[in-house]
């Protein structure tokens, strides 16, 4: 994992693009959960999601080193997508991406802008992986994982603003796809010295780490049908479960329905637009509402890239 000192380098190089996002403590929503909650804006990065501060180091370390002569490949649903088109625009490295049938309009649009060669494949995000995986081999690109030491390091330093800005948080809500912010946020408590709670969040069609927890050994799922695509993973990663077995409290299943109940309330509350991914650990606070009563906890809205047709079909019904 990482050091301390690896967190801080990560860090440096993340302010070089932009400037820490904001934690903010809402009255009403502060109001309606019974407790003091702060909010780690992840929705206010340059490409509205935390994924961004993984890709800034990834990338920025292929550029130094020139490891990726032909450019390199990824698969996703979003917004490991556009983390990755945005460094690559900044550093000079040509991006490609697969992303499944169907996949956000809106994403697709924000990838190609930021000059990303889109490629669709598939019917979910595992078959868009096991596609970008061989068009590397044939192509002689580098195939870029959504699990990475680069990426980890860099997307903690959400964590490491939030646990520096609100002191003594009794617990953090995390949403869990792949698993790198999670792990990020227990790797930093633990540098830090916290004693906060990390609680993981995942949707109740694609709880494929609460499973594998439960079950004692990775499971995988034969599907991950939810609107919140940031959430829609059905195979686990071994050394992302490893690290949540050893250091989540728990993981928080939540429905699609109390998602969308989530995202209205941030409008509602705070003038914020979440997707669902963004949406999910509020979800899981308002379900917990009388275990966290009265006390100082975080929620990581990870992201406000959602679909204006899904935001009126789901969340406005």
């Amino acid at each position: 994992m990482f050091s301390l000192s690896d967190l801080e380098e990560a860090h440096r190089q993340v302010q070089e693009a932009f400037a820490p996002t904001p934690q903010y403590r809402w009255p009403l929503l502060c109001e309606r959960a019974g407790a003091e909650v702060w909010v780690k804006h992840e929705n206010h990065t340059p490409i509205g999601a935390f994924k961004v501060r993984g890709g800034l180091v990834y990338v920025g370390r292929l550029s130094r080193e020139g490891t990726a002569p032909n450019g390199l490949i990824s698969a996703t649903r979003g917004n490991h997508g556009q983390s990755l088109a945005y460094a690559g625009r900044r550093f000079g490295v040509p991006v490609s991406i697969v992303v499944p049938h169907g996949n956000s309009t809106e994403k697709n649009a924000a990838m190609r802008a930021l000059n990303a060669q889109l490629i669709e494949h598939g019917a979910d995000f595992d078959e868009a992986r096991v596609e970008a995986a061989r068009l590397a081999g044939e192509q002689g690109s580098l195939f870029a994982p959504t699990f990475h030491p680069d990426l980890i390091v860099g997307v903690a330093t959400w964590a490491s603003e939030l646990f520096r800005a609100a002191a003594d948080l009794k617990a953090v809500y995390v949403p869990i796809g792949l698993g790198s912010s999670i792990c990020g946020a227990i790797r930093t408590r633990d540098l830090l010295g916290l004693r906060t709670e990390i609680i993981g969040v995942q949707s109740a069609k694609a709880a494929v780490y609460a499973q594998s927890l439960e079950a004692g050994h990775a499971v995988e799922l034969d599907t991950a049908e939810t609107n919140a695509d940031g959430l829609a993973v059905r195979i686990t990663n071994a050394d992302a479960l490893a690290i949540i077995e050893k250091g989540v409290s728990r993981i928080v299943t939540v429905s699609d329905d109390e998602v969308a109940e989530a995202i209205r309330v941030y409008w509602t509350d705070t003038h914020n637009l979440a997707e669902g991914a963004g949406g999910a650990a509020l979800a899981a606070l308002m379900n917990e509402r009388e275990t966290m009563s009265g006390r100082r906890v975080g929620v990581l809205l990870s992201g406000g890239n959602i679909d204006l047709a899904l935001f009126r079909s789901w969340v406005l019904g």
